[in-house]
């Protein structure tokens, strides 16, 4: 007992810690700083629209902001007359609401064309690297020549420019490239062999396609629809030469080239972004809802045949499977 005191007390056989030196990471703290950088510098402009929207009766377009602090010109959007004075708010709603249909039935088309597309790419065929320039044509075309383009090849045929036929083809066809590409990336990493476990387990092509292709790639369908309402919401230079009714980016201009810059366009603009985000809320939320009350009731179809069951820990030590009914 002595001799092992003796060996455990010498200096020798001591173990000495010593606690590791806190490097700074350079990097990351650089890259969360230009991180913090590229935020304020994209959001600070809306943020600085909207809380200019809420100043007084003489507010101004720059800072400093002028109180007291009112909805006068919110008002002014939606309301024809404000402290007697006649406001734009007929032609704003009227312009507005051209504009979101406009937007969401070019969603609709760049959604479906764009997948439509991409489930051609999936396999290879001849002629598929200059059938995929041709898409991406639009895409480096600028806006204004492929307005202009349009204009001219319906004057060409005779056909008078309209909001639901010119327009609409090309805003569509300026968004099929985005929601195009947008797709490609979602079918570059789907797994085929998911497809084919269905087939296996006999489910037919419509089975397959409805209940396992649909589900897993409904993120680029939304993705690419969500490009063609954004695309076609703000549009301008597109629309400017093929409708003769206002959209809503075109009566912003109207109203800027007719009279001086008021806050009521930081309200409108404010306006705009927060449907365009509530709009992208309520689509989530309802895909969402969806896939959980679809996995509820895949969960109750399994319970009902029996199938719900884990495995048993105590057949899986014996060597053997089993399931818990």
């Amino acid at each position: 007992m002595t001799g092992a005191a003796e060996a455990v007390s010498r200096p020798q056989d001591r173990v000495i810690t010593r606690q590791p030196k806190r490097r700074r990471d350079w990097a990351k703290l650089g890259l969360g700083t230009y991180f913090v950088i590229f935020l304020v510098f994209l959001y600070a402009p809306m943020i600085l629209m909207a809380i200019l929207s809420f100043q007084g009766y003489y507010g101004g377009v720059t800072f400093p902001f002028r109180g007291p602090v009112g909805l006068n010109w919110w008002r002014s959007i939606f309301e024809t007359q404000v402290a007697g004075v006649y406001t734009h708010a007929g032609d704003i709603r009227a312009a507005g609401e051209r504009s979101l249909w406009i937007s969401l039935a070019a969603g609709a088309v760049v959604a479906f064309f764009s997948f439509t597309l991409s489930m051609a790419f999936r396999r290879r065929f001849r002629g598929d690297g200059v059938a995929f320039y041709v898409i991406m044509l639009a895409l480096m075309t600028p806006g204004f020549l492929l307005g202009l383009g349009t204009q001219l090849l319906w004057k060409a045929m005779g056909i008078q420019t309209s909001l639901w036929g010119s327009a609409l083809g090309a805003n569509s066809v300026w968004g099929i490239p985005f929601g195009f590409l947008v797709m490609l990336a979602v079918w570059n990493r789907y797994d085929e062999h998911i497809e084919e476990a269905a087939r296996d387990l006999g489910a037919n092509l419509a089975q397959t396609f409805r209940e396992v292709t649909l589900p897993l790639v409904w993120t680029g369908i939304f993705g690419a629809a969500l490009f063609g309402f954004t695309l076609t919401w703000n549009d301008f230079d597109r629309t400017v030469l093929l409708v003769l009714d206002n959209t809503l980016p075109l009566q912003i201009v109207g109203l800027i080239q007719a009279s001086a810059i008021r806050p009521y366009l930081y309200a409108l603009g404010t306006a705009t972004t927060l449907v365009t985000l509530f709009l992208i809320f309520s689509a989530l939320v309802v895909v969402t809802v969806r896939l959980r009350l679809r996995g509820r009731k895949e969960q109750g179809d399994e319970d009902e045949l029996g199938l719900g069951g884990g495995i048993d820990a105590e057949a899986v030590q014996a060597g053997g499977f089993a399931t818990k009914p």
